[in-house]
């Protein structure tokens, strides 16, 4: 039986896409509601707008260049004083920000105060918030039960109106957020599309927000997502200080266990709880306490099951539902199996600033370094995937820096993106797509080292690279490097050798 991939779509509604629906605009329906219910409609509609965003996308193969410009629309609602809560895809890489108001042509410019690529949810703000101040601040809900129905207000790309659509929800599981591609968190599906423009639109029930539209299935008719309001409510929470501190992450690798044999093998008898803990990320929550090898049985007294699922509210969901809705700082209990006995530990949360890696990049330029003619650029997922790197070494380098603990010695994993041909480069190309290991003898740990090293006051007659898995060198000359990086800057457009920080 052949395996379907899932795949999840952003919901943001491109200018110019091929791909763009006829939204249902919401009409008037008088016979059926009453003068009252309309007026709340009425002024529901007021306070949810229409954003659009004139974008800057990195360029990662050509990171000295400015990047392409894109534009898009999306929506958004009013929470509090000039405060508009969205999807942080519809304002990602954003130059300018419009915002327009329900039944008006006039558009109103925004900045972005708050962004969590994490969640996908940014706060906007208007310049001016004078027209805006008299609007109703819609009320931030509760999660919806399953089967109710709740209705999708946005403005999806087909048409300048607003568009309401109804749906049912079926499902509330812990599932990926695609705009930052490696994310998981609390999630509620509903039988309802959410089309281009959609995005940051708020999902209501009984007059109150149950979420935010954000994405859909590419592969499923009619099957859309919100972020429901403890995802919501957390990110309100977190920029309450004034800046946004991400999630806080347990720290550890669990696996189901269902087979028979290894439940022997841990002396579990059918019913007993809990996971086997795979591996625990040095450094991290869990480093020091939890071990390779225990049994996690619960997490703050809510009892793990055998597929690392607990119970919340009568719910279902991944135990990793327990970390979601804490913060950096925030202590929790552990109960655990390790060797037959049973223990407890308390241990502090934090963040781990090195798992980005594998988290898409917004809002920054890309880092990069050129001296003859090589391009070193650090390995993060925006550039694996507009390389579409494949050597195995830089594979292994990236799906294993946070497990095996790479970041604690190589902060930077520096690749050899290109070489801008020039004679003092000649022959060079074959090193294309490796990662740099050591240059001069030295060990790379990050890119401003690097550049020291191809930049020191004193040149050495030579200039030696050692690649990762290559046991030949890649060797430049420093005589005529000068005239070099000149004529390359010329004739590539290279405005600036590099950009060593983002």
């Amino acid at each position: 039986m052949q395996q379907m991939k899932v795949l999840f779509t952003c919901a943001i509604a491109l200018v110019g896409s091929l791909y763009a629906q006829e939204a249902v605009t919401a009409a008037p329906a008088q016979d059926h509601h009453t003068a009252t219910e309309s007026a709340t409609k009425a002024t529901i509609y007021k306070s949810i707008v229409r954003i659009e965003v004139a974008s800057q996308v990195p360029d990662y193969k050509t990171p000295w260049n400015a990047g392409r410009f894109s534009g898009g629309t999306g929506t958004g609602f009013l929470i509090g004083k000039n405060q508009f809560l969205t999807n942080a895809h519809v304002v990602s890489n954003a130059r300018r920000i419009l915002i327009t108001m329900h039944g008006s042509s006039r558009k109103h410019q925004a900045r972005v105060v708050h962004v969590a690529h994490d969640c996908d949810l940014a706060l906007l703000e208007l310049v001016d918030f004078r027209p805006f101040a008299d609007l109703a601040h819609l009320e931030i809900g509760s999660i919806p039960k399953l089967e109710s129905e709740v209705r999708v207000i946005g403005y999806p790309m087909g048409g300048e109106r607003i568009s309401v659509t109804r749906g049912v929800v079926s499902r509330i599981d812990f599932r990926p957020y695609a705009h930052s591609r490696s994310d998981s968190h609390l999630i509620v599906q509903i039988d309802a599309a959410i089309n281009p423009g959609n995005s940051g639109g708020p999902v209501l029930q009984d007059g109150k927000v149950a979420g935010v539209a954000f994405q859909g299935l590419t592969q499923a008719d009619n099957t859309g997502y919100m972020i429901p309001t403890p995802v919501i409510r957390r990110f309100l929470k977190d920029i309450e200080d004034g800046s946004y501190d991400s999630y806080a992450d347990l720290g550890a690798y669990d696996f189901a266990l269902f087979n028979p044999a290894m439940r022997k093998v841990y002396n579990l008898q059918a019913n007993d709880p809990g996971v086997l803990i795979s591996s625990v990320t040095s450094g991290g929550s869990s480093s020091g306490s939890l071990k390779e090898g225990d049994i996690l049985t619960a997490i703050d007294g809510y009892s793990v099951d055998s597929s690392g699922n607990i119970t919340i509210a009568g719910e279902r969901v991944n135990m990793n539902e327990i970390i979601e809705r804490k913060f950096a700082g925030d202590k929790i209990q552990l109960d655990f199996i390790r060797d037959g006995k049973k223990l407890s530990k308390e241990i502090s949360l934090k963040t781990f600033p090195p798992a980005s890696m594998y988290s898409a990049q917004y809002g920054k330029k890309p880092r990069y370094l050129i001296q003859g003619g090589l391009v070193l650029q650090p390995l993060n997922r925006n550039l694996y995937a507009a390389h579409k790197l494949n050597n195995p070494r830089v594979r292994r380098l990236f799906s294993e820096y946070v497990k095996e603990g790479i970041f604690k010695e190589r902060a930077d994993i520096l690749i050899l993106t290109r070489v801008l041909d020039d004679p003092i480069n000649s022959a060079l190309s074959g090193y294309v797509g490796s990662a740099v290991k050591s240059i001069n003898g030295v060990d790379i740990t990050d890119i401003k080292q690097a550049h020291e090293l191809l930049n020191p006051a004193t040149p050495p007659e030579f200039f030696e690279i050692m690649l990762d898995g290559l046991d030949r060198p890649l060797i430049f000359p420093s005589k005529g490097l000068s005239e070099a990086n000149q004529r390359i800057s010329e004739n590539y457009g290279v405005h600036k050798a590099n950009n060593l920080s983002n």
